[in-house]
């Protein structure tokens, strides 16, 4: 099925478009139809990330991940060709099915994960922004998340803290807002974080209730070069070894009022409502996770497409006893469910990518089945590429031992898999399963 739209134009949309878009009242356009039928756009930026992350991405793979350093000229050559940018990332997700993102995500993914998630990590960020904050915050931080092609910046999201991970109402990090100098003092230690401590721009989240617990939380800007602002200990990971992790240390970090995302007259208003026994809104960090758990589970089938393309074209040449291994029914039923697996996978974030674009309530927990199931796929279907290819497989002269490694984190980072079921099952049962 062809689009006749124009073309998207991924190095012409300025902020000021970004905050029209995001902020305007619908067109009145009914919700798209749902068709499993790419447009031709679509199809079109898929092939133009597909070919860069061929090109581009996964000849650099294997010396980014010894490495273990955030891969700059990548970045950089993705910026020059408008893939990193606010330009791109509008355009990807201003597509009202909903798909385009999880679709750049995939075809990166793809490439390798490591860089992919160099390159991806400051769309958290950007969706924290973007989901919380005002058109004034979006017009003047979202630009500063990416900088240029020519000096392209990174952005931070920091959540997860030393003693606070999947229990988010245990954050320690706290926000005590100083009226006589309209400025927030921020104190507090923030793990995990992807881009932590060389990020130009960090946005936080912190309690500024603690009595409220989670519903007590915001989240903050801070500023290039703030002081009180910064790295700690950068994590050595078992995968993903080209993003950057590290902690992050707030020590009487000082920003100003206007850092606060949503505004203070926003944030006394949910706070008064919620002390009065009213129900509150998502708390801060869970706001982000929700709207990009689809996008992570498209990351992961990336990887898992990439080892089972890559144990199909071995499990082709491969010859023992006389015969490719493809011929043993044990090889090509295996092969066989791992496609499957890819394919519902990805079905699964689709649909959660549509429902959350088009503004359809997550009834059933949608995105955190995407998120759960395409995690374990990755998991499950890099293991089983290396077995296919032997002990080839458990070297690295291959690369889906390095792929298997990468995919292990989608079962744990933003909502391990444990998180998930329970988020499902409260939502299939109305119970508060502990």
């Amino acid at each position: 099925m062809s689009d006749s739209r124009e073309r998207p134009n991924l190095n012409a949309t300025p902020a000021e478009h970004l905050v029209e878009q995001a902020t305007e009242e619908s067109d009145g356009d009914p919700t798209p139809a749902f068709s499993l039928e790419l447009t031709q756009d679509q199809k079109d930026i898929r092939d133009w990330v597909h070919g860069f992350a061929a090109d581009v991405v996964r000849p650099a793979a294997a010396e980014w991940d010894e490495r273990e350093e955030t891969p700059w000229p990548v970045i950089q050559e993705a910026a020059k060709i408008g893939l990193y940018g606010y330009e791109g990332l509008a355009q990807f997700w201003f597509d009202r099915s909903g798909l385009t993102l999880p679709i750049v995500n995939e075809e990166l993914f793809w490439g390798d994960a490591g860089i992919g998630m160099s390159i991806m990590g400051t769309s958290l960020a950007v969706a924290a922004i973007f989901g919380q904050g005002t058109p004034e915050q979006m017009a003047e931080w979202i630009r500063q998340c990416f900088g240029t092609a020519d000096e392209p910046k990174v952005a931070a999201f920091c959540s997860s803290e030393p003693d606070a991970g999947s229990d988010v109402s245990a954050i320690r990090t706290n926000a005590r807002y100083d009226q006589a100098r309209d400025e927030w003092v921020i104190n507090g230690q923030k793990a995990w974080a992807t881009n932590g401590g060389i990020a130009d721009v960090h946005v936080v989240i912190a309690s500024v209730d603690r009595e409220l617990g989670s519903r007590g939380h915001a989240a903050f800007i801070i500023p290039p070069g703030t002081d009180g602002c910064q790295q700690g200990a950068k994590a050595r990971k078992h995968g993903l070894r080209a993003s950057h992790t590290a902690d992050v240390h707030l020590d009487d970090c000082r920003v100003p009022g206007s850092c606060l995302l949503g505004g203070k007259e926003k944030l006394d208003e949910r706070l008064a409502r919620i002390r009065e026994g009213e129900h509150g809104q998502s708390q801060a960090a869970m706001q982000t996770f929700e709207a990009s758990r689809p996008t992570v589970g498209s990351q992961a089938i990336g990887i898992a497409r990439a080892a089972y393309e890559y144990a199909l074209d071995y499990a082709k040449q491969r010859r023992q006893f006389g015969r490719a291994i493809v011929e043993n029914q044990a090889i090509a039923f295996t092969l066989a469910d791992m496609k499957t697996e890819i394919d519902a996978a990805r079905l699964l974030v689709w649909r959660a990518a549509w429902m959350g674009r088009n503004q359809i309530p997550f009834t059933n927990a949608e995105g955190s089945m995407s998120k759960v199931k395409a995690g374990e796929v990755a998991v499950w279907v890099t293991e089983r590429a290396i077995q296919i290819l032997g002990g080839n497989g458990y070297t690295r002269e291959f690369p889906v031992e390095r792929m298997h490694r990468d995919a292990k984190i989608y079962d744990i980072f933003e909502g391990t898999a444990e998180i998930q079921r329970l988020v499902i099952s409260r939502a299939l049962s109305g119970v508060q399963i502990k």
